[in-house]
C-alpha cells in the first residue's frame, strides 16, 4: 500500500513539473530586450589581423587575404574573401603585406579598415 501512495505521489509531482516546464509562454519577457543585442554583438565581433593580398575584385567589393590565425574570433590561418569598399582599396595591389580590421556578421568578414 506504502508503495503504491509513493508511486502516485512522485508521478503527480512529475506531471506538475512537466506541466509547469511546457507552459512558457506567459513568461514575461519584461526587461530582456537586451538579450537579443549582446547575441548580436558577439555575432559581430570585431579583429585585427595581418596578412597578404591575393586578390583584388572591384566588382564584388571583395579582397582575398592569406591571413594568420586570428585569436580574437578563434579562426586559424587561412585564405578568405572579405567584404571591403571600393575606398578601402585604394592603393592596394595583389602581394602587398597589410594591415586589418574587420568585423564578423553570421560568419563573414567585412574590412572596417586596412593598410600596408
Amino acid at each position: 500500500m506504502k508503495l503504491t501512495l509513493i508511486t502516485v505521489a512522485s508521478t503527480a509531482v512529475v506531471l506538475s513539473f512537466a506541466a509547469h516546464a511546457q507552459d512558457t509562454s506567459a513568461m514575461k519577457m519584461d526587461g530582456m530586450e537586451g538579450m537579443e543585442m549582446k547575441q548580436e554583438s558577439r555575432q559581430m565581433a570585431v579583429a585585427d589581423a595581418e596578412g597578404t593580398i591575393k586578390a583584388i575584385d572591384p566588382a564584388k567589393h571583395t579582397v582575398t587575404l592569406a591571413h594568420g590565425a586570428v585569436p580574437a574570433v578563434q579562426w586559424p590561418p587561412m585564405t578568405m574573401a572579405f567584404s571591403v569598399s571600393d575606398d578601402q582599396l585604394a592603393g592596394l595591389k595583389v602581394g602587398d603585406r597589410v594591415s586589418f580590421t574587420f568585423r564578423v556578421e553570421g560568419g563573414k568578414g567585412t574590412i572596417v579598415s586596412i593598410k600596408k
